[in-house]
């Protein structure tokens, strides 16, 4: 049977301007998105990056849309339709998709990740780590979403407003007490959170990334930091104390403050005893545990994984033997070794240059001695243009060959992306490297170059299963590309 709700009760707590209309009608669902519309829809007019949802009234009224929230009304009113107008439709949509699907951050305990880099990793080990402690969870991140131990896929690091609501009530309805989901800076600007409860939020780390859409880091701070000052007083919010941005991230939060560090005095304190290809062998909180996962950045994400199962009220030791045991996301520091060269293979999304640097920095830790580093990598079209020449300067400086390549190259010509990844690159940094426009050829290069030993890191995709050239989606899996070439080169 369709569920159905009255206007009135799903308008509650939206800033209305102007009612034209009645509010007593039962409404069959709330859109965003006018090709979903149907009978007895609540159209939701938002002004887009790219689109503005206003250009679309007719269209949703035309396919049965009976109710219209919008900013700006329309010349003509049709008949028999109400319309409600509101000073940000955005922030409406969140309420609304929220009321309209029972409230289901409500239901269940939603925990907020944030940050450039580690979000992936943090929220996918909170979901395994109380997956592990025998609690239903879900899980809403770049890789795939999970509702208890099913897979749901995933487009966005942070769906839209209302698929969000729809994920969540989904996992309310399947007994989930637990909800881990990425929050990128996107969703927090475009009000895709609006609505929801977080009992809790995570700060990870702030480097240079989406400045094509914030277009300075200040603002992109700003949007971050503005996700913890909505967090309620009942909450809690946990952040990286080494991080330059780390307090001031939670400077005006409402939340309990928790926060966790390698290098200074935190309420989660760690210590690198040893960082090897097996693992990390760290103190944490004067408690000596090895993890399976790798680098110093990882190390961070273990600590704020902790840290959120004692805010959560777990027991410290059940939560670090827990995590012991733990494997990280997929194309995050994912490496295999060929059978018979015995070359390590890594795998990572790494697709900022902090990201890269980090991963490098990792990788230079392993080294005994003569062994070569091959960087693999290329960047994104349609992205922030400035970090592409910092990206092929940190691959080419720490790396003992670095490949450029194909990423995902989306409307722009992937030889100019390789052009600006050099621009202004000196003459030693150069002779490093090599231009390979085709992905599978670069990696396959990268392996034929390789001595036993040698470390190959494949860096920008990750979980990527695909490249984006010209609108289209074409299967490509470097993890599988990879492993492929070991073998091919093997035999």
């Amino acid at each position: 049977m369709m569920s159905m709700k009255l206007l009135q009760d799903i308008l509650y707590k939206v800033r209305i301007r102007s009612l034209t209309g009645r509010t007593d009608l039962h409404i069959t669902d709330v859109q965003i998105d006018s090709r979903l519309v149907g009978p007895g829809s609540c159209f939701i007019a938002i002004k887009g990056a790219s689109q503005d949802g206003h250009a679309y009234i007719d269209t949703a009224i035309q396919k049965g849309a009976t109710a219209i929230v919008c900013e700006v009304l329309p010349d003509i009113l049709q008949p028999g339709v109400n319309y409600v107008q509101t000073d940000d439709a955005a922030n409406a949509a969140g309420i609304m998709g929220h009321a309209f699907h029972g409230e289901p951050s409500h239901h269940l305990t939603l925990v907020g990740v944030t940050g450039t880099n580690g979000k992936t990793t943090v929220a996918t080990l909170l979901y395994k780590l109380f997956t592990a402690l025998e609690v239903n969870c879900g899980l809403i991140s770049t890789v795939h979403n999970m509702i208890g131990g099913t897979v749901s896929p995933s487009t966005h690091t942070t769906p839209d407003v209302i698929s969000l609501n729809i994920l969540l009530k989904r996992m309310v309805d399947a007994g989930c007490k637990y909800a881990f989901m990425e929050v990128s800076s996107h969703a927090v600007h475009q009000q895709r959170i609006a609505g929801l409860d977080f009992a809790g939020g995570i700060f990870t780390n702030i480097t240079h990334d989406h400045l094509d859409y914030h277009k300075t880091f200040d603002e992109y701070i700003r949007v971050k930091k503005k996700f913890f000052d909505g967090l309620s007083s009942t909450a809690f919010a946990i952040s990286n104390i080494d991080d330059r941005n780390g307090a001031v991230m939670l400077q005006n939060t409402h939340a309990d403050k928790f926060y966790y560090s390698l290098r200074s005095v935190a309420d989660f304190k760690g210590r690198i005893i040893d960082n090897s290809i097996t693992g990390l062998q760290m103190l944490v909180n004067e408690q000596d545990v090895h993890f399976r996962l790798i680098g110093e950045f990882n190390a961070y994400n273990l600590l704020a994984v902790y840290a959120a199962g004692i805010c959560l009220g777990e027991d410290r030791l059940d939560v670090l033997q827990t995590m012991s045991n733990l494997t990280g996301a997929e194309g995050r520091f994912d490496y295999t070794v060929s059978p018979e060269q015995r070359i390590i293979g890594i795998v990572d999304y790494a697709h900022t240059p902090d990201a890269l640097l980090n991963v490098l920095a990792t990788i230079k830790k392993f080294l005994k001695g003569g062994e070569q580093i091959i960087t693999v990598v290329g960047c994104g079209g349609d992205r922030d243009r400035s970090k592409r020449k910092l990206m092929g300067n940190a691959a080419a400086e720490f790396s003992t060959r670095a490949i450029f390549t194909s990423d995902n190259p989306r409307s722009e010509d992937p030889a100019a992306i390789l052009k600006d990844m050099a621009e202004g690159m000196d003459a030693m940094l150069q002779r490093k490297v090599l231009v390979i426009e085709d992905r599978k050829e670069a990696i396959r290069t990268a392996v034929m170059m390789a001595r036993e030993d040698d470390i190959i890191l494949v860096a920008g995709k990750g979980h990527e299963k695909y490249q984006e050239i010209k609108g289209q989606r074409f299967p490509f899996d470097d993890k599988e590309v990879l492993m492929r070439t070991f073998t091919e080169l093997d035999k």
